[in-house]
């Protein structure tokens, strides 16, 4: 499971620090992708290969369907720490998550996001203003 909150740097090429409570958990090769709300998500490849079953199901016929695995399988690219526990993001993803200098990375049980840290901070704002409201909501789904 990741979990946690982890402030990192991303340099000029590209590369970020993975966190090494994540590095285990993630193995020799894993996927980043374009997220939601203007983050990356990260699946270690068991979570990937789980979550390409599902997409697969999409029906065809959806134009929504068709759209949204586009955009999703067209950003995904296969990761691999080097020594130093980084990887290398593509420009396409940096540029979707507005990657430049401080990144925030998080655990999100069965993946991982990599934030801007301004895109952080002001998500996380505004999930803490809304939390109590978020968490009535949800208690109504069995939490």
């Amino acid at each position: 499971m990741f979990m946690g909150e982890f402030e990192h740097s991303i340099d000029a090429k590209g590369r970020l620090i993975i966190p090494a409570k994540f590095r285990d958990q993630l193995g020799e090769q894993f996927v980043v992708t374009r997220g939601m709300d203007g983050c990356l998500f990260g699946y270690p490849m068991t979570e990937w290969s789980a979550l390409q079953e599902k997409l697969k199901a999409l029906p065809v016929n959806r134009k929504d369907a068709r759209a949204f695995v586009r955009f999703f399988y067209s950003a995904a690219t296969e990761c691999e720490l080097d020594k130093q526990g980084r990887i290398n993001l593509p420009k396409s993803l940096r540029d979707h998550a507005a990657l430049a200098k401080q990144c925030v990375i998080v655990g999100v049980a069965n993946r991982f996001e990599i934030w801007s840290q301004e895109r952080w901070e002001t998500f996380s704002a505004a999930a803490e203003e809304d939390f109590d409201d978020i968490a009535e909501n949800l208690i109504d789904f069995g939490m």
